[in-house]
């Protein structure tokens, strides 16, 4: 009556009992094919990803060194009189808040996580204040820059985003990188 299959009374799974014998219903619901994965192993880089990655920094050095066909970028930024300079500074404040606050949050949570558990940001309210920041950023620097690349100015801005977003994850590699705990005898 108590037995494994002894029908709906008294019937108890012991899916996490060390010595019951399996009947493959583990297989139906994925326990026993998940593999526990190790935040510390990163994921191996392909060709198609070292290309794109390479492209992107290309093209962010040709806008920067090209300018407008008579100056680099930063001759550009600094000196001409076409830039509206109050969106610049607010697109740049931005861009230095978000820089601050992804630094800030790395640097926390490279304190507080442990090998074993799943990356929770401090503050997951933060994300859409982020996302919003960096809009309106976007949003400033074109409207600065329109009058000298007019249209141009926003593939410029998306390759130029694009080629800081690949080259940061190696500019904050070692902010982020996971310590692994060791135990020690002694």
């Amino acid at each position: 009556m108590f037995g494994g299959n002894a029908g709906p009374i008294g019937f108890m799974r012991q899916r996490y009992s060390n010595g019951y014998a399996s009947s493959g219903d583990e297989l139906e619901d994925g326990v026993l094919q998940r593999t526990p994965t190790s935040p510390a192993v990163p994921k191996p880089r392909t060709w198609t990803e070292a290309i794109e990655n390479i492209l992107w920094m290309a093209s962010a050095v040709f806008i920067i060194y090209l300018g407008d066909r008579h100056s680099n970028l930063m001759h550009v930024l600094w000196l001409d009189d076409r830039i509206r300079r109050l969106p610049l500074y607010f697109g740049f404040v931005g861009i230095f808040l978000n820089i601050g606050i992804v630094i800030y949050t790395t640097l926390v949570t490279r304190d507080i996580k442990k090998v074993d558990e799943k990356w929770i940001p401090i503050s997951p309210s933060l994300a859409p204040f982020v996302a919003l920041v960096g809009f309106l950023s976007f949003f400033m620097f074109s409207f600065a820059l329109w009058p000298i690349w007019s249209f141009l100015t926003l593939p410029l801005l998306v390759s130029l985003f694009m080629a800081f977003m690949v080259t940061s994850q190696y500019l904050l590699a070692g902010l982020g990188r996971i310590q692994i705990y060791t135990f020690r005898a002694d």
